[in-house]
């Protein structure tokens, strides 16, 4: 996992190849840990990547700070003793290993803090849980609500760009391979990465896959897909569709079909479909010829649990937020605001700010211009007249290059930023007559070196 100083994104290209041999899984590892020493100690606080697992994540610190200021909750503080309680809870899983196993471990974090929170005053005996999870944490979260007894005790689960579907992301990188970095500096984790229990079970649980006879589930094609692991990718199907039984059987049995409650991202250019070439997958951005969107790595449809409609605006909330960054975009924070304040947000806003759609570089090596691309996903009047401004903000808070792109017609406006040195960035884009704070943000890395 590297963070964000560029002498630590240099250090682990160099140093991950040798270090990743020691994260390497057993091949037969199921839903088990490889006993390895490996202990999850916390959330990432800042941007991040997962090589060859999942693309650039911002950190958690600022949205635990939000939560702890905006509502009442305490986290634990350093010094206090480990049975404190507490009523904001972290929970940190080894993202290598099944969301099986992962979903026994929060069972026990719940089954002790939910306890000793209960115990504190006799008007919380009946206390019980709201779980906030981001992307694969969603699917944690879900398998131990609604297969390990979790919905006893839980009050909501909100899942912030989940892929409750999966993501053709995760398909694509096992079967075309990963590599990161450049020339000799370069570590190849495809190997690494076939071992994982985790990304099978971030793969499509829908039909994906281009063929003659129309789009063909990946598991109906194992054959064909170099690099997937048959045994993982039929276990990632049981699975998902263990959740889906198990959330029918609730709702059937007068359980809440609003139990989990989805922010789905919308409008960001999103592979959802791929195409088989010579063994290798080519990915692409529509399906049956619609193009849904996503959050750049969900696509909408795939963010829904089984249980709600696709048309279900009602609980459902969408955002023009992009995958990595959602969980501190200020829609998402007022979604969150009115699902677990008392009493609702004050909407103080006048018309919608102008949706944008972006495309931003995950990485590029220092020297290399930053191209920024938006499009005006609205058919909103004037949404071909706008001025957009794009703003490169360092790790640190510093804006470290802004302007106003080009208007190339149609909604469509590009432009190229230069001069930035290698770090960690987030790339922000609004239309000029819209407020910052509803910009739609996108994270890049610039490395040292020669790409």
């Amino acid at each position: 996992m590297w963070g964000p100083s560029p002498g630590a994104l240099r250090r682990g290209i160099t140093t991950f190849a040798g270090s990743v041999k020691a994260l390497q899984l057993p091949k037969d590892i199921g839903d088990g840990h490889p006993g390895d020493g490996v202990v999850p100690t916390g959330l990432v606080p800042s941007l991040h990547a997962i090589p060859g697992v999942w693309p650039l994540v911002d950190g958690y610190s600022d949205l635990l700070g939000w939560l702890e200021r905006t509502f009442t909750l305490r986290r634990a503080l350093p010094g206090d003793r480990s049975d404190t309680p507490v009523n904001l809870v972290e929970f940190a899983y080894d993202w290598r290993l099944s969301c099986r196993y992962n979903a026994g471990r929060l069972a026990v974090r719940v089954d002790e803090a939910l306890g000793r929170w209960r115990a504190t005053a006799p008007h919380r005996a009946d206390a019980q849980v709201r779980l906030v999870c981001h992307s694969m944490g969603g699917l944690v979260g879900r398998y131990w609500v609604e297969c390990l007894g979790g919905a006893d005790v839980t009050r909501q689960i909100i899942t912030l760009g989940t892929p409750h579907r999966g993501s053709i992301g995760a398909l694509e990188s096992l079967v075309n391979g990963h590599r990161v970095g450049w020339r000799l500096l370069g570590a190849d984790l495809t190997a690494f990465s076939r071992r994982l229990p985790s990304i099978h079970q971030l793969t499509p649980d829908y039909a994906c896959l281009e063929s003659p006879g129309g789009l063909r589930y990946p598991r109906e094609l194992t054959t064909a897909l170099d690099g997937v692991d048959p045994d993982l990718l039929t276990d990632a199907c049981r699975f998902h569709e263990e959740i889906r039984a198990a959330a029918r059987k609730r709702v059937e049995q007068g359980g809440s079909d609003r139990l989990c409650l989805p922010v789905v991202g919308v409008r960001q250019p999103t592979p959802t479909t791929a195409a088989l070439d010579d063994g290798r997958l080519r990915l692409i951005e529509s399906i049956e010829g619609k193009n849904e969107g996503g959050d750049g790595r969900v696509p909408r449809f795939a963010a829904y649990p089984a249980e709600l409609a696709l048309d279900d605006t009602a609980t459902v909330r969408s955002s023009f937020a992009n995958h990595g960054a959602i969980k501190g975009h200020p829609g998402v924070r007022e979604d969150l605001y009115n699902w677990l304040a008392p009493a609702p947000a004050f909407y103080r806003g006048s018309l919608p700010a102008y949706p944008l759609s972006v495309r931003v570089p995950d990485y590029l090596s220092a020297g290399e211009p930053l191209r920024a691309q938006a499009e005006a996903a609205t058919a909103r009047q004037g949404a071909d007249e706008l001025s957009v401004r794009a703003t490169v903000t360092a790790e640190d808070g510093t804006i470290s290059a802004s302007r106003t792109l080009r208007n190339l017609g149609g909604g469509r406006y590009d432009g190229i930023l230069r001069g930035l040195a290698p770090g960690a960035y987030a790339v922000s884009l609004h239309a000029a007559g819209d407020e910052p704070a509803t910009a739609v943000t996108a994270l890049t890395l610039i490395l040292e070196g020669d790409a």
